[in-house]
Parts: C-alpha cells; sequence; structure tokens
C-alpha cells in the first residue's frame, strides 16, 4: 500500500513526483481542487529512510514511480488524467487476492484496496468494506499527522516484471478507532511486483504483505471514548486541511 500523507498548495517542485508539474497539470480534475505538495512527508522520508539510491538508479527510478502512482491514485479523480499507469490493462493485486481495475482501486482508495480482509469479523482491525475513499483517508491522516512514508529496501528484477521491498512508516501522533496515540515509530514491510508496459506504464502491481505489523503499533495506545477519539480526529483534520494526501 504503499502510501503518503501532508500537504498545501505550493509551486515547490516535488523531487520524488516529478508528474506532479506536468504542462497540462491545469487541466487536471484534482480531487481537492489543485495538485497536492508532499513537504512534511518528503522530510520524515528524508530524515527516516535507510536507503538513498544513486540518482538514475533503477531502486531510484521504482521508488519514484510508485510514490508518483500513489499520488495519482489518492489525488486524481479521471484515469484519462493518470500518467503512471495503462487503464485499459491495470490490475492491482494485494496478498493473491483478485484483482482490482483501475476503476475500483479509484473508487476504494489504497487504503480500503490494500487493508481489506477475510478473516472472521471479530478478528478485524479495520473494516475497509465499512470504510469509503474519504473515510479511510482520515483515519490514517488522524494516526500520522506527519505523514505515511515509503520507501523502496531492495530491487531484484529489471523491467516489464519488477519485484521490490519495501518498506512505509510514520509516527503514531494521533488517534486511531478507539486507541490512544503513543508517539512510536510504527512500520511495516511488504514486497511488491510491477509489470510494466513499452513506456514504462504500470499493467499490473501485486503486493505482499502483513497488515497485523501495522497495526501491531495502533492498537498499543490505551483505549479512549468514541467522543475523545472523534475530537482528536476533528482537531487533526482541521490542523490539516485540504488538500489532503496519503
Amino acid at each position: 500500500m504503499a502510501k503518503e500523507v501532508q500537504e498545501s498548495v505550493t509551486e515547490a517542485r516535488d523531487k520524488y513526483r516529478s508528474i506532479l508539474h506536468d504542462e497540462d497539470a491545469d487541466n487536471i480534475h484534482w480531487r481537492h481542487g489543485a495538485p497536492p505538495t508532499y513537504d512534511d512527508v518528503n522530510n520524515l522520508f528524508e530524515e527516516g529512510r535507510t536507503k538513498v539510491w544513486p540518482e538514475g538508479s533503477l531502486e531510484e527510478k521504482v521508488q519514484n514511480a510508485i510514490k508518483s502512482w500513489e499520488m495519482e491514485l489518492s489525488h486524481k479523480t479521471r484515469l484519462q488524467d493518470f500518467r503512471t499507469i495503462n487503464p485499459d490493462k491495470f490490475k492491482l493485486i494485494v496478498n493473491g487476492r483478485e484483482g482490482l481495475s483501475a476503476e475500483e482501486a479509484l473508487e476504494l482508495g489504497s487504503y480500503n484496496a490494500l487493508l481489506k480482509s477475510s478473516v472472521p469479523e471479530q478478528f478485524k482491525y479495520y473494516k475497509a468494506e465499512e470504510e469509503s475513499f474519504e473515510s479511510s483517508h482520515d483515519v490514517f491522516r488522524s494516526a500520522f499527522p506527519r505523514g505515511f512514508a515509503w520507501e523502496v529496501i531492495g530491487v531484484y528484477s529489471p523491467p516489464p516484471l519488477i519485484t521490490y521491498k519495501f518498506r512505509h512508516w510514520g509516527f503514531f501522533e494521533g488517534p486511531f478507532k478507539g486507541h490512544a496515540p503513543t508517539g512510536e515509530m510504527v512500520e511495516f514491510y511488504g514486497l511488491g511486483i510491477l509489470k510494466v508496459d513499452e513506456t514504462l506504464k504500470a499493467e499490473e502491481v501485486e503486493i505482499y504483505c502483513d497488515p497485523s505489523e501495522l497495526f501491531a503499533g495502533l492498537l498499543k495506545g490505551p483505549e479512549i471514548s468514541e467522543k475523545d477519539d472523534s475530537s482528536n480526529a476533528s482537531a487533526a483534520a482541521a490542523a490539516h486541511q485540504c488538500p489532503v494526501v496519503h
């Protein structure tokens, strides 16, 4: 799931998501009316990453490609505006489940697509089927007010079938589903397989990860009342008004 948060509208160029600065950006339908910026989460990424890949390396290209794809999935509302995927062929496959089409992934959002689970109801930490695109982003934006950073740990095969390992992390500084924040870093690792066409646009993205690694950190905080949870979440949302990114 590779997902990152935080922004305000700005003219500054994003060095990890160059497609934000397409010449026709003004004609793109942005979810919050304008292109996002990633200043806070980029700072979190640069302070906490474990790898600094050489400029132009395959690892850097894969890392920036996934960041750009996630940006489009979170912030563009029309598939015709996507630059990172082949919409007609695209499939998102998570932990071996049935693949989602580009339209389905765009409707669900990255969190719901990645965290959907078939375990019995009583064991679900997060019920993706009960969350909308907007509510899912609100939940994790509240928990990670500084963002949820993502990095490539290694790349094991070249195009057209790219296999890579990734790390996702953030600091649990806001409430999550009735649990108070701990201030601790929460992270998880996973593997991905990226199938690209001759123009390097994604046709399939397969992701394998264990969501319990994420939820283990988010459920460590003491339980709080629903009122306190919603109040804190509202405060976090007000402090980081739209447009907001994962």
